[in-house]
């Protein structure tokens, strides 16, 4: 599998059956959805893998287990898509492209938060060329699903790299997205890297999964956070970043610069 921040759970990952695209996508596609999301130290996901045994298969392709990501975050000047979640905001949304490196697929991303707190994820292909510009047809597209005046508005504001395993239980239908090596650029330029910790995302249809189960038995708890909101938050100090800031200290050994805010 060979992937940085992934490398010490290898070994029980490696030892998992895989399954191909094509099965993934029919068995737990889940464009409705509901999400929990944690952040653990890789022995904890290996000690998940160990654990589940045959439950488990992980996604495979040409040889590949863990593949590069790419993702453009679209937002406001008013950074409003980034304060709705900082505040909790119901049938809140979410823009971004997002480029699956080692294919060379891009695609056109809104999420929208129901009034329950399912997430509905709409998407459509995109040009790679693009994947830093909201077109015309991609415009219209964002506005079809979400119906928002500042849709015109939205421009790139964060671009985030990552390495993802994916991992899928197929008799619950569940998948469980394993992420690693996360750099957070500003489309102003700086860039800080949130590493040493794997962001895991089960995704299923509602009810507690299995790995969830195992998660909270070793202590873990699901966290309300987001790797847009993650970076935004880690690069200016001048952002409210009240629900991600022990997030940020505990896992990643971030604190605020203040100095950088004073200049900012």
């Amino acid at each position: 599998m060979s992937c940085g921040g992934l490398a010490v759970a290898e070994w029980a990952i490696d030892r998992l059956p895989p399954v191909s695209l094509a099965a993934v996508m029919d068995l737990a596609e889940l464009q409705t959805r509901t999400d929990r999301k944690y952040v653990v130290g890789p022995e904890v996901l290996g000690a998940l893998a160990e654990d589940a045994g045959s439950r488990l298969a992980v996604l495979e392709i040409d040889g590949l287990r863990a593949f590069r990501y790419e993702s453009v975050y679209f937002d406001t000047p008013a950074l409003d898509a980034y304060h709705a979640a900082a505040q909790g905001r119901r049938r809140r949304f979410k823009v971004r492209t997002r480029t699956y490196l080692d294919a060379g697929v891009t695609v056109l991303e809104v999420k929208v938060q129901g009034g329950r707190g399912e997430t509905v994820k709409h998407r459509m292909p995109y040009e790679g060329a693009d994947r830093r510009r909201l077109t015309a047809d991609g415009a219209a597209f964002v506005f079809e699903h979400v119906g928002a005046a500042g849709v015109s508005l939205l421009a790139p504001g964060l671009v985030t790299s990552y390495r993802r395993t994916t991992l899928v239980d197929p008799a619950a239908g569940m998948r469980l997205t394993c992420d690693a090596d996360l750099v957070c650029t500003s489309a102003h330029g700086p860039s800080v890297a949130l590493s040493g910790r794997v962001l895991l995302e089960t995704k299923s249809l509602g009810l507690s999964t299995a790995a969830d189960r195992f998660l909270w038995s070793t202590g873990h708890r699901p966290e309300t956070l987001s790797k847009y909101c993650l970076g935004m938050a880690a690069l200016d100090p001048r952002l409210p970043a009240n629900k991600w800031n022990r997030t940020l200290r505990r896992d990643f050994g971030w604190a605020p610069d203040r100095r950088r805010a004073s200049q900012m």
